[in-house]
Protein backbone atom coordinates (compact mmCIF):
# COMPACT_ATOMS: atom_id res chain seq x y z
CA UNK A 1 0.00 0.00 0.00
CA UNK A 2 1.73 3.23 -1.07
CA UNK A 3 2.17 5.99 1.65
CA UNK A 4 -0.56 8.84 2.34
CA UNK A 5 2.18 11.18 2.97
CA UNK A 6 5.60 11.52 2.76
CA UNK A 7 8.33 14.16 4.10
CA UNK A 8 12.26 13.52 3.43
CA UNK A 9 15.05 14.98 5.36
CA UNK A 10 15.90 17.84 3.94
CA UNK A 11 17.94 20.80 5.83
CA UNK A 12 17.39 23.47 3.63
CA UNK A 13 20.10 26.61 4.54
CA UNK A 14 19.33 30.39 4.07
CA UNK A 15 20.09 31.88 0.43
CA UNK A 16 22.86 34.46 1.84
CA UNK A 17 21.82 37.09 -1.42
CA UNK A 18 18.89 38.00 -3.29
CA UNK A 19 20.00 35.40 -6.95
CA UNK A 20 21.18 32.24 -4.61
CA UNK A 21 18.36 30.62 -4.69
CA UNK A 22 19.95 27.88 -6.89
CA UNK A 23 23.43 27.08 -5.82
CA UNK A 24 21.79 27.10 -2.05
CA UNK A 25 19.12 24.63 -3.34
CA UNK A 26 21.65 22.39 -5.24
CA UNK A 27 23.70 22.11 -1.35
CA UNK A 28 20.87 20.91 0.25
CA UNK A 29 20.59 18.08 -1.94
CA UNK A 30 23.92 17.37 -2.11
CA UNK A 31 23.87 17.26 2.20
CA UNK A 32 20.89 15.00 1.44
CA UNK A 33 23.01 12.48 -0.02
CA UNK A 34 25.79 12.96 2.76
CA UNK A 35 28.15 15.08 0.67
CA UNK A 36 29.98 17.79 3.17
CA UNK A 37 29.46 20.71 0.54
CA UNK A 38 30.06 23.84 1.90
CA UNK A 39 27.81 26.98 1.06
CA UNK A 40 30.09 29.08 -0.31
CA UNK A 41 32.11 26.50 -2.78
CA UNK A 42 28.49 25.50 -4.17
CA UNK A 43 28.19 29.16 -4.79
CA UNK A 44 31.44 30.21 -6.33
CA UNK A 45 31.43 27.26 -8.72
CA UNK A 46 27.55 28.04 -9.73
CA UNK A 47 27.37 29.65 -13.31
CA UNK A 48 25.30 32.83 -13.44
CA UNK A 49 24.07 35.04 -15.65
CA UNK A 50 24.28 38.19 -16.40
CA UNK A 51 21.34 40.18 -14.25
CA UNK A 52 21.86 37.17 -11.94
CA UNK A 53 20.71 33.95 -11.11
CA UNK A 54 21.17 30.94 -12.66
CA UNK A 55 19.52 28.34 -14.93
CA UNK A 56 18.40 24.40 -13.22
CA UNK A 57 20.93 23.06 -16.31
CA UNK A 58 23.86 24.53 -14.84
CA UNK A 59 23.06 23.25 -11.59
CA UNK A 60 22.22 19.94 -13.04
CA UNK A 61 26.00 20.02 -15.01
CA UNK A 62 27.74 20.86 -11.51
CA UNK A 63 26.34 17.33 -9.93
CA UNK A 64 27.20 15.52 -13.58
CA UNK A 65 30.59 17.16 -13.15
CA UNK A 66 30.84 15.47 -9.12
CA UNK A 67 29.65 12.23 -10.14
CA UNK A 68 26.07 12.24 -10.19
CA UNK A 69 23.23 11.57 -12.19
CA UNK A 70 20.86 14.01 -13.37
CA UNK A 71 17.46 14.48 -14.86
CA UNK A 72 15.24 17.56 -15.81
CA UNK A 73 11.35 16.99 -16.47
CA UNK A 74 10.96 20.34 -18.91
CA UNK A 75 7.93 22.38 -19.57
CA UNK A 76 9.94 24.96 -21.72
CA UNK A 77 8.28 24.85 -25.08
CA UNK A 78 10.92 27.97 -25.51
CA UNK A 79 13.83 25.99 -25.73
CA UNK A 80 12.30 22.52 -26.50
CA UNK A 81 9.71 21.58 -29.24
CA UNK A 82 7.83 18.70 -28.15
CA UNK A 83 8.17 17.06 -31.39
CA UNK A 84 11.60 16.31 -30.38
CA UNK A 85 10.55 14.32 -27.82
CA UNK A 86 7.88 12.45 -29.72
CA UNK A 87 9.99 11.82 -32.75
CA UNK A 88 12.97 10.26 -30.17
CA UNK A 89 15.36 13.55 -32.48
CA UNK A 90 18.88 13.75 -31.69
CA UNK A 91 18.26 17.24 -29.18
CA UNK A 92 21.76 18.22 -29.20
CA UNK A 93 21.50 18.37 -33.22
CA UNK A 94 18.00 20.26 -32.86
CA UNK A 95 19.45 22.62 -30.13
CA UNK A 96 22.56 23.45 -32.24
CA UNK A 97 20.32 24.15 -35.61
CA UNK A 98 17.53 26.12 -33.45
CA UNK A 99 20.60 28.98 -32.28
CA UNK A 100 21.27 29.45 -35.63
CA UNK A 101 17.72 30.95 -36.21
CA UNK A 102 17.21 32.71 -32.85
CA UNK A 103 18.93 35.29 -30.94
CA UNK A 104 17.71 35.78 -27.90
CA UNK A 105 20.89 35.82 -25.18
CA UNK A 106 19.17 34.13 -21.88
CA UNK A 107 17.47 31.14 -24.89
CA UNK A 108 21.35 30.90 -26.17
CA UNK A 109 22.40 30.65 -22.95
CA UNK A 110 20.27 27.76 -21.83
CA UNK A 111 21.12 25.98 -25.22
CA UNK A 112 24.83 26.34 -24.04
CA UNK A 113 23.84 24.76 -20.52
CA UNK A 114 21.93 21.93 -21.89
CA UNK A 115 24.14 21.11 -25.05
CA UNK A 116 26.82 20.64 -21.67
CA UNK A 117 24.47 19.11 -19.83
CA UNK A 118 23.23 16.04 -23.12
CA UNK A 119 27.42 15.67 -23.25
CA UNK A 120 27.73 14.95 -19.85
CA UNK A 121 25.38 12.40 -19.65
CA UNK A 122 22.55 14.13 -18.54
CA UNK A 123 18.94 12.64 -19.39
CA UNK A 124 15.87 14.83 -20.23
CA UNK A 125 12.27 14.10 -20.16
CA UNK A 126 8.88 15.74 -21.42
CA UNK A 127 6.25 14.65 -19.43
CA UNK A 128 3.25 15.35 -17.62
CA UNK A 129 3.33 17.52 -14.83
CA UNK A 130 1.27 15.58 -12.20
CA UNK A 131 0.52 14.27 -9.08
CA UNK A 132 1.68 10.65 -9.76
CA UNK A 133 4.92 11.67 -11.41
CA UNK A 134 6.21 13.54 -8.40
CA UNK A 135 4.66 11.47 -6.04
CA UNK A 136 6.62 8.68 -7.99
CA UNK A 137 10.41 10.19 -7.66
CA UNK A 138 9.23 11.36 -4.06
CA UNK A 139 8.49 7.88 -2.95
CA UNK A 140 12.14 6.64 -4.54
CA UNK A 141 13.69 9.26 -1.96
CA UNK A 142 15.02 11.84 -4.62
CA UNK A 143 13.94 15.15 -3.64
CA UNK A 144 13.31 17.47 -6.74
CA UNK A 145 14.50 21.45 -7.29
CA UNK A 146 12.53 22.77 -9.42
CA UNK A 147 12.49 26.10 -11.12
CA UNK A 148 9.33 28.05 -10.61
CA UNK A 149 7.64 31.47 -10.61
CA UNK A 150 8.04 32.74 -7.34
CA UNK A 151 5.65 35.85 -8.50
CA UNK A 152 2.64 33.25 -9.12
CA UNK A 153 4.21 30.81 -5.93
CA UNK A 154 4.48 34.08 -3.48
CA UNK A 155 1.22 36.11 -5.15
CA UNK A 156 3.42 38.92 -4.49
CA UNK A 157 3.89 42.25 -6.53
CA UNK A 158 6.66 42.10 -9.74
CA UNK A 159 10.25 43.09 -9.21
CA UNK A 160 11.80 46.27 -10.75
CA UNK A 161 15.38 47.41 -11.47
CA UNK A 162 18.93 46.22 -10.05
CA UNK A 163 17.86 45.37 -6.22
CA UNK A 164 14.51 43.39 -7.36
CA UNK A 165 12.38 46.22 -5.58
CA UNK A 166 8.65 45.21 -5.86
CA UNK A 167 6.89 47.59 -8.30
CA UNK A 168 3.43 45.86 -9.61
CA UNK A 169 3.06 48.31 -12.45
CA UNK A 170 6.96 48.82 -13.78
CA UNK A 171 8.05 45.05 -12.71
CA UNK A 172 8.65 41.95 -14.06
CA UNK A 173 8.05 37.94 -13.15
CA UNK A 174 10.36 36.82 -11.20
CA UNK A 175 12.10 33.57 -11.10
CA UNK A 176 13.08 31.09 -8.10
CA UNK A 177 14.21 27.62 -7.01
CA UNK A 178 12.82 25.69 -4.58
CA UNK A 179 13.03 22.06 -3.78
CA UNK A 180 9.95 19.90 -3.46
CA UNK A 181 10.78 17.57 -0.22
CA UNK A 182 7.70 15.65 0.26
CA UNK A 183 4.01 15.34 -0.11
CA UNK A 184 0.11 15.01 1.43
CA UNK A 185 -1.98 12.86 -0.60
CA UNK A 186 -5.65 13.69 1.37
CA UNK A 187 -4.57 17.40 1.74
CA UNK A 188 -3.11 17.47 -2.10
CA UNK A 189 0.29 19.23 -0.88
CA UNK A 190 3.37 19.70 -0.82
CA UNK A 191 6.35 20.10 1.30
CA UNK A 192 8.48 22.78 -0.11
CA UNK A 193 11.96 23.32 1.22
CA UNK A 194 12.21 26.85 0.41
CA UNK A 195 15.86 28.97 1.08
CA UNK A 196 14.34 32.56 0.54
CA UNK A 197 13.12 34.48 3.43
CA UNK A 198 10.80 36.15 4.68
CA UNK A 199 7.94 34.62 2.43
CA UNK A 200 4.21 34.89 2.87
CA UNK A 201 4.20 31.02 4.28
CA UNK A 202 5.62 31.34 7.59
CA UNK A 203 8.97 31.98 9.38
CA UNK A 204 10.23 28.21 8.55
CA UNK A 205 12.47 26.85 5.34
CA UNK A 206 10.00 24.31 5.12
CA UNK A 207 5.66 25.09 4.49
CA UNK A 208 3.02 22.27 3.00
CA UNK A 209 1.45 24.37 0.21
CA UNK A 210 -1.38 23.19 -2.03
CA UNK A 211 -0.29 20.81 -5.14
CA UNK A 212 -1.97 23.07 -7.86
CA UNK A 213 -0.52 26.08 -6.71
CA UNK A 214 3.10 24.93 -6.90
CA UNK A 215 2.03 23.11 -10.32
CA UNK A 216 0.98 26.02 -11.88
CA UNK A 217 4.09 28.11 -10.46
CA UNK A 218 6.37 25.64 -12.11
CA UNK A 219 4.52 25.89 -15.58
CA UNK A 220 4.82 29.63 -15.07
CA UNK A 221 8.54 29.41 -14.63
CA UNK A 222 8.58 30.05 -18.82
CA UNK A 223 8.53 33.55 -18.94
CA UNK A 224 11.76 33.50 -16.81
CA UNK A 225 13.21 30.08 -19.05
CA UNK A 226 12.48 27.92 -15.96
CA UNK A 227 9.68 25.53 -15.69
CA UNK A 228 11.29 22.29 -14.76
CA UNK A 229 11.85 19.49 -12.62
CA UNK A 230 15.52 18.50 -11.60
CA UNK A 231 16.43 15.36 -10.10
CA UNK A 232 19.97 14.72 -8.61
CA UNK A 233 20.78 11.63 -7.09
CA UNK A 234 24.07 8.84 -6.54
CA UNK A 235 24.96 6.88 -9.78
CA UNK A 236 25.59 4.46 -7.42
CA UNK A 237 22.33 4.33 -6.03
CA UNK A 238 20.35 4.02 -9.80
CA UNK A 239 22.68 1.13 -10.50
CA UNK A 240 21.78 -0.63 -7.51
CA UNK A 241 17.61 0.35 -8.06
CA UNK A 242 17.87 -0.12 -11.90
CA UNK A 243 15.90 2.58 -12.29
CA UNK A 244 16.48 6.52 -13.43
CA UNK A 245 15.02 9.79 -12.04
Amino acid sequence: MLPSSLHLPLNMMPQPTETTCGPTCLQSIYRYWGEDAPLEEVIGRTRTLTHGGTFAVFLACDALARGYSATIYTYNVTVFDPTWFRQRMDIAERLRMQREFKTDPRLLHATEGYLEFLRLGGKLRFSDLSPPLVRGLLRRGWPIITGLSSTFLYRTAREYGPTDIPDDVRGKPAGHFVVIAGYDRPARKLLVADPYGPHPYGGTRDYWIRMDRVFNAVLLGIVTHDANLLVIAPRRQHDHTGDQP
